[in-house]
């Protein structure tokens, strides 16, 4: 049974009006993504003023000058080996999110294959991607294959049969036969 495609409901409110409430919900919008934006300005700058105090750098002599300058450094080490250690560790969190969701896309059963294209390639260009750079000059195959001789069979000598036949004749050709 076909069934026609059911006509499209009328919608319930008019154009304008929902043109309306679509720029209200924009500017909305605009005005949150604004206040955000703010708000982790602010929580930035709050932040570093906690972690990191203002330097009082008035008044102290070029020894606490070094010594100051020394325990930044250090502090910088630190900071640097545990942004490496968090990098590393979303850097692994994110592989293996990709290797389950893999696992979970093979699981399915929807793969698809992607169109593959006929490349025509020559048996030098093959070679030299193959082997890079260490073929110069084309490769003659036919040169390097290993040639077989054929032992040619061992012909009996051929005289002219009219001899044959009457030396064969008779007794004597007969014990000849058997003999060999």
């Amino acid at each position: 049974m076909s069934e026609a495609p059911a006509p499209k409901p009328k919608p319930k409110i008019s154009a304008s009006r929902r043109l309306y409430l679509k720029t209200k919900l924009l500017k909305k919008a605009m005005g949150m993504v604004v206040a955000d934006k703010e708000q982790r300005v602010a929580d930035r700058v709050r932040i570093l003023a906690e972690r990191v105090p203002p330097l009082q750098l008035s008044g102290l002599s070029v020894q606490d000058l070094q010594n100051l300058c020394k325990e930044l450094h250090q502090k910088i080490d630190v900071v640097d080996e545990e942004r490496y250690d968090v990098g590393a560790k979303v850097s692994k969190c994110d592989k293996e999110l990709e290797d389950l969701s893999q696992k979970i896309f093979e699981l399915k059963g929807k793969m698809k294959r992607p169109a593959l294209k006929r490349v025509r390639v020559s048996a030098d260009a093959m070679l030299g991607a193959l082997l890079g750079s260490k073929v110069k000059e084309s490769v003659d195959f036919k040169a390097n294959l290993k040639t077989v001789k054929k032992e040619e069979e061992k012909k009996e000598e051929v005289t002219d049969w009219r001899k044959n036949v009457d030396a064969m004749s008779g007794m004597e050709g007969r014990k000849k036969m058997f003999a060999s």
